[in-house]
C-alpha cells in the first residue's frame, strides 16, 4: 500500500517553477496534567447498549493521548480505546478513572 500524498489543489502543472503546497498538520503541544480540565462521564449511545466511561477535553499530542489511554486501561483492568481526543474505557469505571486522573494532577469533572 502506498503512502498518501499530502498535496492539495493541483493535479498536474506545466509550469516549470511550480511547487506543490503540502498539508501540514501540527500536533498540539503536550500540556501538563496540572493544567488539564477533563470531563469523565458514562456513555451508552450508539454502542448497542454497552456502557463506556468517556474521558473528554484532553489537550495534547496524540501520542500523549494514547499513552494516557493505555495507563487508564491498565489501571482499570479492562479494554478501551483512545481516538478523536477522547478516551473510551469499557464499563462503568468513572470513579477509578477520576481518582487516577486526580492523582496525576488533572482537574476532573465527574458527570453522573
Amino acid at each position: 500500500m502506498s503512502k498518501p500524498k499530502n498535496r492539495t489543489g493541483v493535479v498536474y502543472s506545466t509550469d516549470p517553477d511550480f511547487s506543490y503546497q503540502e498539508n501540514k498538520t501540527e500536533e498540539m503541544a503536550d500540556i501538563p496534567f496540572s493544567m488539564q480540565k477533563l470531563k469523565v462521564s458514562l456513555d451508552k449511545s450508539g454502542r448497542a447498549g454497552k456502557t463506556v466511561t468517556l474521558v473528554e477535553n484532553f489537550s495534547g499530542s496524540l501520542a500523549a493521548l494514547e499513552k494516557l489511554g493505555k495507563e487508564l486501561k491498565n489501571h482499570c483492568g479492562t479494554g478501551g480505546t483512545a481516538k478523536d481526543y477522547e478516551i473510551l474505557i469499557q464499563g462503568d469505571q468513572r470513579k477509578k478513572v477520576a481518582d487516577y486522573l486526580q492523582k496525576k494532577g488533572a482537574s476532573v469533572k465527574l458527570i453522573s
